[in-house]
């Protein structure tokens, strides 16, 4: 029989499970032979391939035949969830014995093998109604725990092996409620996290070969990730598993990870697997992102099991590094000896610094992200771990040694009296200070060009992300603190001081040499915002004479500050401003303000206001001051908060009346036109949200004349290069960035009155008419004519398009309709090409602008309407698409949402278009099915109106009417 990708009949499920049956039974009698004849494996491959496209099915819909091959043959995750006829079928233990015996029959035919681990792998996370209880889930995943540790105990994973496995412990874990998971014998849940411990150790050592190799084919680094996301599952469910329970595994697999990122002897990094070593990583590191990020889920994971196993993995890593730093500072000193005795000698020994940095490199990484989590848009808190294993061991700290530790990165701890009595996570910070403390002494004997710009970023990335996180802690927001913590970093403490100072002065270190390091120069900038973007560390930053010496050093922009790229000094005066509103009398308030802000305001209006600046505008040093006084106001905008957004706002909107007139002036030069219409984006993004009417109507005003000159300056100019077309992209996106801010108004609005203004004129705002509709829609029309097919290939760029017009449609959908003519018109031929001819995502923004549009030509009733039309022909698009063609699952909702809206106003030509699509077809099994659905669909909502309520209904039954037919037409 043939039933794989050409039958020409419609299963029922029966057929299904029957041939499911068969199957088994098939393999089931070649399985029996020792040996494996050419013959037999061309069974097995045909009989596996079948058996893995049944159980990706998913036994959604009841009746299959061809068309799901082409819907679900590519599908590697779809859980499975059979109906309860397949009970007898799925539950019987010998035919998951069968697919395991299967499988180490085949496994060395890596093809074959990845058919059958995908089967086990579905099998895996069986669920649904096949169980009838729970008891039947414990005996079923105690079975397969079983046949799985037999089939993979004892051998050497096979590479093409390694992702299948991974992907049915991930199920394993993840589909099967814990309850069940730990009801299983315990013996048998024991033995089951070993093999999980030795899998995650051995995958992490091929991964970091993998690495080194630069394989193109990452298989055992997706296994690993995979691994390490279900040891997340299990040791964050404190439910099911008491405190403790995962710490020895957690050490082992903490182990394994560090061990596999150091150098030999202590390490395995950078040998193969015979010993012998590898190329050169310098030939790939350039190429790759920074291992942080690239690296961040696996540190994630890494570091949460660090914390469980804190007693072992924080003084672990307080040791490596004690000692590696130890290390470069005597290879430092010795090279500067060298220096010393032969100037003109090279440098001797470069292998043991680079693999010192390396080292370090990997641990502060770790240190990192065990210590602190990255929280984006959240108060970060020290994690819970941390917190009780400095307070468990807190009776047996001396504070004073402690704290003596941590304010002498220049000596050894070990150098100091009781240092075995130190906090041990203090003493992991201090050990890090101290790698920066030999950083800093190494810059001053000017062995600068020793140093490695990596570890340069590691250490201020650290620092930036633990004073997020410790510093001045807030003990408002813990149960319980740390004694040695509040000691050492709590506010109004010596330490906090201390460590506050030792940070600024590192961050002006840095900025003194790293002005070719755009890296490091760009996270040492970071640690300085950290320091002042709350109030109570910038309290203690003002304090500090080098900071105010850093403010006078940026405003009179003299080296080596001023040698600092455009998007590190935007940072910088960030920083600067946002520590400006710390705490500080008036007088002294006003005296940081005027030689902050004032310098900057003076000189622009001195360039700008000479008679001959037309003719010296192109002059170098000119375009500098402009360039950095803009770059500044972008970094003046980002610093807003409520609380100082009223004198930002007045202060930064006398310079944008100003940036229209540049706009005049520098119409030749792109560069210059994006950066003046950047400072507009930052001012909209940071503020338009706080502004009150009044305030938002001067917005508007500044940034519609903006566009008003920006039209005159390019519409009708022939750009025919390719830099031009960049120049363009560039512009475009700025602009739909800047509409996009005053749209935002609409969603996010913290002013219901001007009070942040209180005090200030309102101007006569009230007789003014400009509102964000008349400067988003305006900018529309800028746009639409200079959006080609061309620029649309600019995928960052298409995004922001779609997204742009989808916030228009939902904001303003009464506007669309009094739109010029050919401005409708290609508003709606770009919906249509976002549908038809665009990624996924884009397709599902425009459906998601369908809905407004659908539902304003409903309240307008004018049936001759161009948008009335214009919806009529959408109908059939999303018909089309929901029932004709191939779509991913997440534009579901969106297009089921726009379809049963254009289906209310359009009721004659939907029941056309049912008719039309019935009588197409030849097969009567198939017209009797789709017949079925389609009246099933409208029965809950007949006639169709638009309330929510049908429309629930609606959407449910569309659900189903998927299921069932859904896909049943695609052709492949």
């Amino acid at each position: 029989m043939e039933f794989h990708g050409n039958c020409k009949r419609v299963f029922q499920e029966e057929d299904l499970r029957q041939i499911f049956l068969l199957t088994v039974e098939v393999l089931r009698n070649f399985s029996l032979q020792e040996h494996l004849s050419a013959q037999m494996s061309s069974v097995f491959q045909r009989y596996l391939a079948l058996a893995n496209h049944v159980l990706s099915w998913n036994f959604l819909p009841p009746n299959l035949g061809r068309h799901y091959i082409a819907m679900f043959e590519s599908s590697q995750n779809v859980l499975l969830k059979p109906t309860e006829s397949w009970r007898e079928a799925l539950l019987d233990s010998r035919v998951m014995e069968l697919f395991f015996t299967v499988h180490r029959k085949i496994r060395e035919d890596s093809d074959m093998a990845q058919d059958s681990l995908q089967c086990l792998a579905q099998l895996a996370s069986l669920h649904g109604p096949v169980f009838p209880d729970e008891g039947a889930q414990v005996d079923y995943l105690a079975h397969f725990i079983e046949g799985l540790l037999g089939t993979i105990n004892g051998i050497e994973i096979e590479d093409s092996e390694a992702v299948g496995i991974s992907s049915i412990i991930s199920n394993l874990i993840t589909v099967f409620p814990r309850n069940v998971l730990t009801a299983i014998p315990r013996e048998l849940f024991s033995s089951f996290v070993n093999c999980l411990t030795h899998l995650t150790c051995s995958f992490g050592r091929s991964a970091a070969l993998e690495e080194v190799l630069d394989k193109d084919d990452m298989v055992y680094m997706e296994a690993y990730d995979r691994l390490l996301e279900s040891w997340l599952t299990l040791v964050q469910d404190d439910k099911h598993f008491h405190k403790g329970f995962f710490t020895q595994h957690a050490v082992q697999v903490f182990n394994s990870y560090i061990q596999c990122h150091l150098a030999a002897p202590d390490g395995t990094r950078n040998l193969t697997a015979n010993g012998v070593a590898s190329r050169e990583e310098e030939e790939i590191s350039e190429l790759q992102e920074d291992d942080r990020d690239q690296f961040s889920d696996q540190l994630a994971s890494v570091g949460m099991l660090g914390r469980i196993a804190a007693e072992h993995c924080i003084p672990l890593l307080t040791s490596l590094l004690e000692e590696r730093v130890t290390r470069l500072h005597g290879q430092l000193q010795r090279q500067q000896q060298q220096l010393l005795a032969s100037p003109t000698s090279g440098s001797a020994d470069s292998k043991t610094l680079d693999d010192l940095y390396e080292d370090i490199h990997w641990l502060i990484l770790v240190t990192g992200y065990l210590l602190a989590d990255d929280t984006q848009g959240e108060t970060p808190l020290i994690p819970p771990e941390i917190m009780e294993y400095s307070i468990k061991h807190s009776s047996e700290v001396d504070i004073n040694t402690t704290l003596q530790i941590l304010g002498s990165p220049g000596e050894k701890a070990s150098s100091i009296p009781g240092y075995n009595r130190t906090d041990s996570v203090i003493r992991l910070l201090s050990a890090i200070l101290r790698v920066s403390e030999v950083e800093s002494r190494a810059i001053r004997a000017d062995l600068t060009h020793l140093l490695s710009p990596q570890m340069g970023k590691d250490i201020v990335w650290f620092l930036k992300r633990w004073a997020k996180t410790y510093l001045l802690v807030d003990e408002k927001l813990y149960d319980q603190i740390s004694v040695p913590f509040s000691t050492a970093f709590g506010a109004d403490t010596e330490g906090s001081q201390w460590i506050v100072g030792y940070l600024l002065q590192k961050v002006l270190s840095n900025l003194s040499v790293c002005s070719s390091e755009q890296g490091l120069a760009d996270d040492t900038v970071q640690l300085l915002v950290t320091l002042v973007e709350r109030r109570e560390r910038a309290n203690l930053v003002i304090q500090c004479e080098n900071w105010w010496n850093l403010a006078k050093q940026f405003a009179s922009r003299s080296p080596p500050l001023n040698f600092l790229s455009s998007p590190v000094q935007r940072t910088l005066m960030k920083a600067l401003v946002l520590g400006g509103f710390a705490h500080m009398d008036t007088e002294t308030k006003q005296q940081y303000w005027t030689e902050v802000l004032q310098p900057l305001q003076q000189r622009f209006l001195r360039v700008i206001n000479q008679e001959n600046f037309p003719q010296t505008c192109q002059q170098e040093e000119v375009k500098q001051e402009i360039t950095a006084t803009l770059e500044a106001l972008c970094g003046i905008a980002e610093a807003t908060q409520v609380d100082n957004v009223a004198i930002l706002f007045n202060f930064l909107m006398d310079f944008l009346t100003n940036c229209i007139g540049l706009m005049e002036v520098y119409k030749n030069t792109p560069e210059t036109v994006n950066l003046i219409i950047e400072v507009f984006v930052e001012v909209a993004h940071k503020q338009i949200c706080y502004l009150g009417e009044s305030k938002a109507m001067n917005l508007y005003e500044a940034c519609l004349t903006l566009l008003q000159v920006y039209s005159k300056n390019n519409l009708g100019r022939q750009r025919i290069d390719v830099t031009a077309e960049e120049e363009q992209y560039q512009d475009l996106l700025l602009i739909m960035e800047l509409l996009t801010n005053l749209l935002s108004k609409e969603f996010i609005d913290f002013s219901d009155t001007d009070e942040v203004f209180r005090g200030q004129e309102p101007g006569p705002a009230a007789s003014r008419s400009v509102s964000a509709a008349d400067v988003v829609l305006y900018g529309v029309n800028l746009i639409l004519p200079l959006m080609s097919q061309d620029l649309l290939k600019f995928p960052t760029l298409c995004n922001q398009y779609y997204k742009l017009i989808t916030f228009i449609c939902e904001i303003f959908p009464e506007k669309i309709p009094q739109l010029p003519e050919d401005l409708f018109k290609s508003l709606m031929y770009s919906l249509e090409l976002g549908m038809t001819s665009m990624s996924s995502e884009v397709c599902q923004l425009c459906l998601e602008a369908l809905t407004p549009l659908a539902e304003q030509c409903a309240k307008a009733q004018e049936t001759d309407a161009p948008l009335f039309l214009a919806t009529r022909h959408f109908l059939k698009l999303v018909f089309d698409m929901l029932v004709l063609q191939k779509h991913s699952t997440e534009m579901t909702t969106a297009a089921g949402e726009a379809f049963y809206t254009l289906v209310c106003l359009h009721q004659a030509e939907y029941s056309e278009l049912v008719e039309t699509l019935l009588s197409s077809q030849q097969d009567p099994v198939i017209y009797q099915r789709l017949a079925d659905a389609f009246n099933k669909l409208t029965a809950s909502s007949t006639p169709p109106a638009l309330d929510r309520k049908q429309k629930m209904a609606f959407l449910k039954s569309l659900e189903e009417f998927m299921a069932n037919v859904g896909g049943l037409l695609c052709v492949k």
